[in-house]
């Protein structure tokens, strides 16, 4: 397979350091840039144009929800993905709205961040089931 450059949005250090952590067991996935807020994903995911984003929905500067609507303007071959401890059937809704392709809660993260990527890359849509 052949590499997936990823762009990881998370203003909650700790946590952005788990999702690059998780992300090493796959060798395919390469973490091109981290950033901790909204603004910097759209420009980074301009510059960079990576293949997938995981993106979180609470950053500062600009919400994730603003920012993947202005990221899939830009660069709209990259897939995203949100990663948000907020989840609801309306945020769920609203984030798929907007393009995204996936939806994990961070509870979830540790058995569902994988399987979402791998799902996204194969061109399905994944939610996390709560």
């Amino acid at each position: 397979m052949p590499s997936i450059r990823v762009l990881v949005v998370e203003d909650f250090a700790p946590f952005r350091r788990f999702i690059c952590s998780t992300l090493e067991k796959r060798t395919e996935l390469q973490v091109i840039c981290e950033v901790s807020d909204g603004l910097r994903a759209v420009q980074e995911a301009e510059k960079l144009k990576p293949d997938l984003i995981l993106l979180d929905i609470g950053l500062p500067t600009l919400n994730g929800i603003e920012a993947a609507r202005r990221i899939r303007s830009l660069v709209p071959e990259s897939k995203i993905i949100f990663v948000s401890q907020e989840f609801s059937a309306d945020l769920v809704e609203e984030a798929l709205g907007v393009g995204a392709w996936g939806f994990v809660v961070k509870t979830m993260a540790a058995s569902d961040l994988l399987a979402a990527i791998e799902a996204v890359i194969l061109g399905d849509r994944f939610v996390s089931s709560t």
